[in-house]
């Protein structure tokens, strides 16, 4: 796991916000620093997480690991780079007529896409904010959709932290599914026919009799033992359901 906010400090919060670095001596940059991280999100999607390094990234555009280090000084604030830029591909439509439980769901299903798009997201661990502008932007947009219903700031930070966190978990199950496929070469019906015969010599249906009928169900229904998008689906309303009943008793009357 990486973290974001692992460089220093300084030169990260400039490379993301676009502050000049100082002037010097030689030839002018040949590469701007939006160059540097759209080159790495290619790298990303496309081999991972795994794949990017320094020079990975040099190579990809064509100058040496050391004259890159005149732009990013190492990779902790090339994944801050990195990370911000694939929050840029956030959706934010104006949204600001409609009520707060469409407001969340749309931030919910925003979050969802990204990581669906992006999945090495779930390898960099945000409990230290990525200070970047893009996600910043981000966190701005997600406040407005509980903003101006009653509720106090401390609440309104909590319940996006919530919706962020059902989401990532939500996202990390997916992303281990897809792998399960990836990594082992067999889909969920092939390994299912490899595993059934011996399960079936072992497992006696009177002894466990609720978790094969449901699990029969289930299997039927989904044609896999667990189907991602559904299972994200119905935990977003009934996390929206929750909600509810909580902002309902703690904001003042018409609020």
């Amino acid at each position: 796991m990486d973290f974001t906010g692992s460089g220093d400090p300084q030169r990260t919060v400039e490379l993301l916000w676009g502050v000049p670095a100082p002037p010097r001596r030689g030839p002018k940059p040949k590469l701007s620093v939006d160059d540097i991280a759209a080159t790495t999100l290619g790298i990303a999607d496309g081999d991972g997480l795994a794949a990017v390094t320094l020079r990975r990234v040099a190579d990809e555009l064509g100058v040496t690991a050391m004259s890159l280090y005149g732009y990013v000084p190492g990779k902790a604030e090339l994944l801050d780079l990195l990370a911000d830029r694939a929050w840029r591909d956030y959706p934010m439509p104006d949204d600001g007529d409609s009520g707060w439980r469409d407001r969340i769901e749309a931030v919910a299903r925003a979050n969802w896409l990204i990581y669906q798009q992006h999945p090495w997201l779930l390898q960099i661990a945000t409990s230290r904010p990525l200070l970047g502008p893009n996600h910043t932007a981000k966190y701005d947009y997600e406040l407005r959709a509980v903003d101006g219903i009653g509720l106090g700031d401390l609440d309104m930070d909590l319940i996006v932290g919530l919706v962020n966190d059902y989401v990532r978990g939500a996202a990390r199950s997916a992303a281990e599914s897809a792998a399960a496929e990836s990594d082992t070469g067999l889909t969920d019906q092939q390994w299912w026919e490899r595993v059934a015969p011996a399960l079936a010599r072992v497992l006696d249906p009177a002894r466990y009799p609720t978790a094969v009928r449901v699990g029969h169900t289930a299997g039927a229904e989904y044609e896999a033992a667990y189907d991602p998008a559904r299972a994200f689906d119905f935990g977003l309303q009934r996390l929206l359901d929750g909600l509810h009943l909580y902002i309902d008793r703690f904001r003042p009357p018409g609020g």
